[in-house]
């Protein structure tokens, strides 16, 4: 059986004047993107490039929501009800949805952004908000997050696919969590020790946590984050080595 992985990164957090990432370049590597839609980064003439540069490069759209916190870039924890998370989820949603189909394109999935994805991991009634406003829009998207989370409870439950995701570029506690990006030892910068660390996560369903333990995991779709200055040479040589170790980079939807 041909082992198949999907490459995401989140993209399109440009916003006005202001550039984020390196999205032309990343795009070439990935086989699904996850753009913002104007919360946490983002504006429509950025979702609307963004769109149309993913098309170019035959990259599956998703959705990328998050808090309504431009300055602080999604990243901060917010006291939001689940009632207004639905909302805010939707909203975000059927902007991008919009741009999508406007130029021919169904959106793929849906992924949360930053503090948002991060607190849906372990709170139930928020996870269940964001996959009941996922469902709502379309239950044919898939639902991207962590394996054995709230997150990955919630969109079962409401029959969404889902997409088990680990990230190239961070370490994780032994409970399977993102290390806070507070600490200095949350990103890894070290290319080679990121392949090493995928292809095992890909290959053996198994990565080592931050204290030496051993974490089961169920990768389905790898993140490579584009904001970091190296980001494309790790996408690029990521790329090559799950290749080279007869893994095919497809977009999620085609093996979901």
């Amino acid at each position: 059986m041909e082992l198949k992985v999907d490459l995401n990164s989140d993209i399109g957090e440009s916003f006005g004047a202001y550039r984020i990432g390196m999205d032309e370049e990343i795009v070439k590597y990935v086989s699904s993107a996850n753009i913002a839609c104007g919360f946490h980064a983002g504006d429509p003439t950025v979702m609307e490039k963004t769109v149309v540069m993913c098309q170019k490069n035959a990259v599956a759209v998703g959705a990328h929501p998050g808090f309504p916190d431009l300055m602080g870039f999604g990243r901060r924890n917010m006291d939001i009800s689940a009632s207004d998370i639905k909302s805010y989820i939707i909203y975000q949603i059927g902007a991008l949805k919009a741009f999508a189909e406007s130029h021919g394109l169904k959106l793929q999935h849906v992924k949360t952004h930053g503090a948002l994805y991060n607190m849906a991991a372990v709170d139930e009634k928020l996870a269940d908000a964001i996959a009941q406003a996922i469902a709502a829009v379309d239950e044919n998207l898939i639902c991207v997050a962590m394996a054995n989370t709230a997150m990955q409870k919630a969109a079962e439950k409401a029959g969404l696919r889902f997409a088990c995701e680990v990230f190239a570029d961070r370490n994780i506690n032994p409970d399977g969590t993102l290390v806070s990006r507070k600490y200095p030892n949350a990103m890894i910068h070290d290319s080679d020790t990121a392949v090493r660390r995928v292809l095992r996560m890909v290959k053996e369903g198994m990565v080592e946590a931050v204290d030496g333990s051993q974490v089961k995991v169920r990768a389905d779709t790898v993140c490579v984050h584009g904001d970091n200055p190296q980001a494309v040479k790790f996408a690029a040589g990521l790329r090559k080595a799950l290749e080279e170790n007869g893994v095919k980079i497809a977009p999620m939807a085609s093996f979901l």
